[in-house]
């Protein structure tokens, strides 16, 4: 949907990870793999650094400065997450840690001390109305920054 608004090129970290097998090990417990951050890293350089990229992952600060403008931070009641990754087939142990990073801000703390705090933004995503302001928002920005760095290069 964001891609789509922006024109950017949508990156799943996931799905990279997965076609390119940038795994270090599978984690029994959470029955999902770890994902190996310097392969990870070496795959995606190259594309990430021409810049237009949405990098779409539950990590951010594996990826260095020079390739953020800006991050956004998902968050989402419990009970909503819950059901979310129920549906996604997610083990138990699994949607425990989530709910657990979510209810203590992992994400946002990570994205807060990895990056200047006025490139970090929070969001909330419990409704579709929400995902669809988000995108507006986000958007916005986008626009935005891209007329100012385009003034700058003058």
């Amino acid at each position: 949907m964001l891609a789509e608004s922006t024109g950017l090129k949508h990156l799943s970290i996931n799905q990279i990870a997965k076609d390119n097998n940038c795994y270090d090990s599978y984690d029994e417990e959470l029955k999902s793999w770890t994902v190996d951050e310097d392969k990870l890293l070496d795959t995606i350089e190259e594309d990430v650094k021409k810049g237009g990229h949405i990098i779409d992952w539950h990590v951010c600060d594996v990826f260095p400065k020079s390739w953020v403008d800006l991050v956004v931070v998902l968050r989402t009641d419990n009970t909503i997450l819950y059901d979310r990754l129920k549906a996604r087939g997610y083990s138990d142990n699994k949607i425990e840690e989530n709910i657990d990073a979510e209810i203590m801000q992992v994400i946002l703390d990570e994205a807060q001390d990895a990056y200047d705090q006025e490139i970090v933004i929070e969001l909330r995503s419990d409704q579709h109305e929400e995902v669809e302001s988000n995108v507006e928002r986000i958007t916005a920005w986008i626009e935005q920054w891209q007329k100012d760095n385009e003034e700058s290069e003058d």
